[in-house]
């Protein structure tokens, strides 16, 4: 095995966003349970500031902002998902599924709500990933990023899934 020979690390999937329906909560957890404990995927959601017609809606992004740092754990390699990141093939995510795995820290994939990253959140990122030029719902790309991490370890441990 090349990948997760490594000690227990966790990928931390931290979302604005809860209250998701069933089917979102059912694909995350299918992919999320096919990797190995020392791979593990953990979801943390982050509450949605409420919005309404005359909310401040920077104060509301910041206030996320606020909550999802205090939500990235001590240490951890921080890569945001944002539009204007780099576009990896799924090839490319499991090179840097290896490097995160050998680099010993914990990993949090941010996800920002609707109206994207609280700048504190991006001034933490040591990466930024962009699974697409298109918009995906919120709720749909926790299901992409938990399917291509494990179509990653896949690669990485000659595993059939990725044919």
């Amino acid at each position: 095995m090349v990948g997760c020979i490594l000690p227990a690390m966790q990928i931390h999937l931290i979302s604005v966003g809860n209250r998701m329906p069933d089917w979102v909560k059912t694909g995350f957890e299918e992919y999320a349970k096919r990797l190995p404990r020392e791979c593990e995927l953990v979801l943390k959601e982050i509450p949605l500031a409420q919005r309404s017609k005359n909310c401040d809606l920077i104060r509301q992004i910041k206030e996320e902002g606020d909550r999802m740092n205090a939500t990235i754990p001590p240490g951890a390699h921080v890569v945001a998902l944002e539009v204007a990141g780099k576009s990896w093939s799924t090839p490319d995510l499991s090179v840097a599924l290896k490097r995160w795995l050998q680099g010993g820290k914990p990993v949090a994939l941010v996800i920002g709500g609707p109206d994207g990253l609280a700048e504190s959140v991006k001034a933490r990122a040591s990466e930024f990933w962009s699974l697409s030029a298109l918009t995906f719902p919120h709720p749909l790309v926790r299901i992409v990023v938990a399917e291509q991490l494990y179509r990653a370890w896949s690669i990485l441990n000659n595993h059939p899934y990725h044919r």
